[in-house]
């Protein structure tokens, strides 16, 4: 089996490289305001699109963070901005918060989810740069980093016209190369290509408890609930599949690609699910 993709290296650019994890001590709380939510197993409670959160402190500090599960925000537990929500507060907006400056609220708002998705399409690019498998691309991977951190990088007015579909449609096909060439190597995947492609395929609450998944593409797929308990999952592809309490106890995830924070906090593993480099097991397993 080749080696594990290395934990995400930190890409140079030209202005300094974007970090892509959250840093909630330099945000204004954005996702607890800007992002909407409603009552149901996820979230206690209704809450619409530009309101702050009851749990909001003053200081846009939450403050139940260490009992959200307790009490009701498991959907908090495992949304990450991908280091947006700084990027925003401080630099978008130099600084200053929307309770500083109430007429910039609505748009700070605004921006936060086009920067979080831009963050997010920077941190598949950055994975795909750590394949060694995929050196072929790495120029090109690192000119599509650039021009995303550029995009991330403009003012709110360019921020709020970007067209985010068109965008993750240019950069996708050279993600998928990307993958692809990650996933030529895996020996002993399945050899027929209906075996290989999952691709969006609706795998609600399959059994596929010891699975030999290894570079399978499972984008997009619906592995809800799933049961994946001991399956083989390195070098699959990930990206953009929906692992909400997928049961992945002593699953191994070591390698799969595009695989992120956020889903990795959805699923349910155990002490015995092995993870790469860079992410990390989350407190409720």
């Amino acid at each position: 089996m080749p080696s594990s993709p290395r934990p995400l290296p930190v890409v140079p650019l030209d202005d300094g490289a974007p970090q892509l994890r959250g840093d909630c001590a330099n945000c204004f709380g954005l996702c607890c305001v800007a992002l909407p939510f409603a009552a149901s197993a996820d979230f206690a409670a209704d809450k619409a699109a530009g309101q702050p959160c009851g749990n909001l402190q003053a200081d846009f500090r939450c403050g139940i963070h260490a009992r959200l599960r307790d009490r009701g925000y498991s959907g908090c537990t495992v949304f990450d901005c991908f280091g947006a929500g700084q990027r925003v507060s401080q630099e978008t907006f130099g600084g200053r918060s929307w309770r500083e400056d109430p007429g910039s609220a609505g748009r700070m708002f605004a921006v936060f989810p086009v920067v979080q998705r831009l963050h997010e399409l920077l941190w598949y690019l950055t994975e795909a740069l750590s394949l060694p498998a995929a050196e072929p691309l790495h120029a090109d991977l690192r000119g599509e980093l650039k021009r995303v951190d550029g995009l991330a990088r403009g003012g709110p007015e360019e921020l709020e016209r970007l067209d985010l579909a068109a965008l993750r449609a240019e950069v996708n096909p050279l993600l998928l190369r990307a993958s692809e060439l990650a996933r030529a190597e895996v020996p002993g995947r399945p050899k027929s290509p209906k075996k290989r492609n999952r691709r969006n395929a609706d795998l609600l609450g399959a059994d596929l408890k010891g699975a030999d998944l290894r570079g399978v593409d499972l984008r997009g797929a619906l592995l809800i609930a799933a049961d994946l308990r001991g399956a083989d999952l390195r070098r699959a592809d990930l990206i953009g599949a929906d692992l909400r309490d997928a049961k992945v106890a002593g699953a191994d995830l070591t390698g799969a690609l595009f695989l992120t924070q956020p889903q990795v906090n959805a699923a349910k593993g155990d002490a015995a699910t092995r993870l790469s480099p860079g992410l990390e097991r989350p407190s409720h397993w």
